[in-house]
C-alpha cells in the first residue's frame, strides 16, 4: 500500500480509501464486515461513508452503512481513519431532517448521529456532503446562475461551528463534497480570515470519464494544501467495461438505472477506447482507471467501492500498477476526443 498524508496535519491515510455506501443495500452486515477485515490487511486504513447511505437514498435504510461500519468500528477504532458526512439541503432527504441547512444547530445534531451509528468518540474528517448554494449538481457541468436561489452566506457560522467541533474532540478536521473552486476558497479564506480550523479535504468525482476536477479545483487543491478524496473513481463500474454489452444483471446501473450518468452514448464510446488501450498494454481496463487517478498530485486518496470480494481485491491492488508516462500521454489524447461525457 501507499500513503499521503491529509494536507496540514499528521495524519497518513492510505492513498485507497474504501467507500462503504453498498453497506447495507447491496451488501449485508457481514459481506461489509468482511470487505473492512480484507481491505485493512491488505494496508487500507481510510474509510468513508456518510448518513444518507446506504445509496441509493430512502428512509428505510438511511443510516444503515454508519451502523454496519459502526458495529465493526467498536472493535478496530484504532484500525482506520474515518470520514463521514452531514446531509446538505435537498428536498428528497427531507426525511432525514425537516431542515437540512448547515446551520449550527443542525451540524450539531447531526454529528451526535453519527457518532452513535458509528459507536465511536469522534470523526477525523467531517464533510459537508454537497453546498447548500444551487452551485453544484449531479448530471450538468456548468454552473447556472438562479436570481431565486434563496442561500445566504454562512460560511463563517459553519466553519465557527466545525472549529467547536474540533475544540469538543469530536472531530479532527472538516472538508467538503461536490464543492465548486469558487466554494472551496471561499471556505478556506474564511478560516484563514478567521484563524479557524481549516478545510482539509474536498470529495468529489474524478475519473477517465469524468475530469471537470483539473479545469478549476485541482488549482485550488495545489496552491491551497486540499486534498482530493476522489469518488466515483470507476464512473459506478463502468470502467471495467462490464456495461459494454449491455447491462448486466444485479449490476449497479441494471438495479438502479437512476444512476447511469456515466452510461450514456459518448461514455460507452470512450470507455471501449479506454478498454482497447488497456487491452494493448496487457492490463486490466479497471486497474489501468484506478492506477491513473492514483498518480494525480493532487490525490490524497481513491475512494473505491465494490460488491464482490472479487471486485474489492482487484481495485485494491491497483496501487501496485505504475502507469508510464507514455500510456498517461495516450490516455490524454483519447480524453481529448470525449472531454468528459458524463458530468
Amino acid at each position: 500500500m501507499k500513503y499521503s498524508k491529509i494536507p496540514r496535519t499528521d495524519i497518513e491515510v492510505s492513498k485507497i480509501c474504501l467507500g462503504t455506501m453498498t453497506f447495507g443495500e447491496q451488501n449485508t452486515e457481514a459481506e461489509g464486515h468482511e470487505q473492512l477485515d480484507y481491505a485493512v490487511s491488505q494496508g487500507v486504513n481510510f474509510i468513508d461513508t456518510a448518513e444518507m447511505y446506504s445509496v441509493p437514498g430512502r428512509a428505510e435504510t438511511q443510516g444503515s452503512t454508519e451502523r454496519i461500519v459502526g458495529s465493526w468500528l467498536k472493535h478496530n477504532r484504532n484500525k482506520v481513519v474515518v470520514a463521514t458526512k452531514i446531509t446538505g439541503p435537498n428536498p428528497y432527504f427531507s426525511y432525514i431532517r425537516e431542515d437540512l441547512s448547515f446551520s449550527r444547530a443542525n451540524i450539531l445534531k447531526a454529528i451526535e448521529g453519527n457518532l452513535k451509528r458509528l459507536q465511536t468518540d469522534y470523526i477525523d474528517i467531517y464533510q459537508l456532503h454537497w453546498p447548500e448554494r444551487k452551485s453544484n449538481f449531479f448530471g450538468k457541468r456548468n454552473f447556472e446562475w438562479d436570481a431565486n436561489d434563496p442561500w445566504v452566506d454562512n460560511f463563517q457560522e459553519i466553519i465557527e461551528t466545525m472549529d467547536e467541533l474540533v475544540k469538543q474532540g469530536k472531530i479532527r478536521h472538516y472538508g467538503v463534497s461536490n464543492e465548486t473552486a469558487w466554494g472551496l476558497m471561499k471556505h478556506v479564506q474564511t478560516s484563514d480570515k478567521l484563524d479557524l480550523t481549516r478545510c482539509k479535504t474536498i470529495q468529489n468525482p474524478y475519473s477517465l470519464l469524468n475530469r471537470t476536477f483539473e479545469i478549476g479545483n485541482a488549482e485550488v487543491c495545489m496552491r491551497e494544501d486540499v486534498g482530493l478524496l476522489a469518488y466515483s473513481p470507476l464512473g459506478f463500474g463502468v470502467l471495467s467495461g462490464k456495461y459494454l454489452k449491455g447491462n448486466p444483471p444485479n449490476a449497479r446501473i441494471s438495479l438502479f438505472p437512476q444512476f447511469s450518468r456515466y452510461n450514456n452514448t459518448q461514455a460507452v464510446k470512450l470507455t471501449q477506447m479506454y478498454k482497447d488501450l488497456a487491452d494493448k498494454e496487457g492490463i486490466s481496463l479497471t486497474q489501468m482507471a484506478l492506477a491513473f487517478v492514483n498518480q494525480q498530485p493532487f490525490l490524497t486518496s481513491n475512494i473505491i467501492g465494490a460488491t464482490s470480494m472479487t471486485q474489492l481485491k482487484e481495485n485494491i491492488s491497483s496501487i501496485d500498477l505504475e502507469l508510464s508516462s507514455d500510456l498517461i500521454q495516450k490516455i490524454n489524447k483519447l480524453q481529448e476526443l470525449q472531454p468528459n461525457p458524463a458530468p
